[in-house]
């Protein structure tokens, strides 16, 4: 317990606190999107289980992370889900809530929360891992110290979603955005982005408008469905 009395820990401590308070926003768009169309309460459940099983996940994909990193095609791969995932959240019927509510699955909005973190956490939590200097310790109470944070920002988001139902398009486009840039983010595109930086952004541009697109499409289906039936 020696360390905890090192200037070294508490700022290390303050470094991972601060870039999870900065890398977190999209994480808690992607909870706040999944955790809407359940009733105040199961939001709640929802919000803390998919936060906390979220940070977890980082603690264990820290480790792990610039190894993944390495892998091709593993970016591809997990951009293509977020932007499935995005699609998947946009297209949820908004003019259903009062039954949607009730038959929505805790345990589907958990799995999609995990995994939108874990694509998406992948080269955030290289900068964590980088602020905790090897040190398992910082880590683990850096990491667990932004829970309130994360449950804080998806509450939050929550609220803003149900007050101005434009925020949950823009929320499916930062998920496309970020596929997007996962994508082109991959270790076997390296040289080709390395030689037209241009792609990077477009790539970002036309995952947001991909899931915008599709998202809408599929919802307006959905509500024109609702209607005939």
């Amino acid at each position: 317990m020696e360390m905890l009395s090192t200037p070294e820990f508490w700022v290390g401590l303050m470094k991972i606190i601060w870039i999870n308070i900065i890398l977190s926003g999209d994480n808690a768009v992607v909870i706040a999107l999944a955790a809407r169309s359940f009733p105040p309460e199961q939001q709640k459940k929802a919000v803390f289980f998919g936060s906390a099983a979220a940070v977890v996940l980082r603690i264990i994909l820290t480790v792990v992370a610039v190894k993944l990193l390495a892998l091709p095609y593993l970016q591809l791969i997990g951009g293509v889900l977020l932007l499935y995932i995005g699609v998947q959240l946009l297209s949820e019927d908004e003019g259903g809530e009062g039954e949607a509510k009730e038959t929505g699955s805790m345990a589907a909005a958990i799995r999609t929360i995990l995994i939108a973190d874990l694509v998406m956490s992948l080269d955030n939590v290289i900068a964590v891992a980088a602020a905790a200097k090897g040190s398992t310790t910082l880590l683990v109470i850096g990491l667990a110290i932004s829970i309130p944070l994360v449950i804080f920002g998806s509450t939050l988001m929550i609220k803003l979603m149900s007050r101005f139902p434009i925020i949950v398009t823009l929320g499916a486009a930062l998920i496309g955005w970020v596929g997007g840039e996962t994508m082109v983010s991959d270790v076997s595109l390296k040289e080709m982005v390395a030689a037209s930086p241009w792609m990077h952004y477009a790539a970002a541009a036309a995952g947001a408008a991909f899931v915008v697109g599709v998202g809408k499409l599929l919802q307006k289906r959905h509500n024109e469905s609702a209607a005939a039936s």
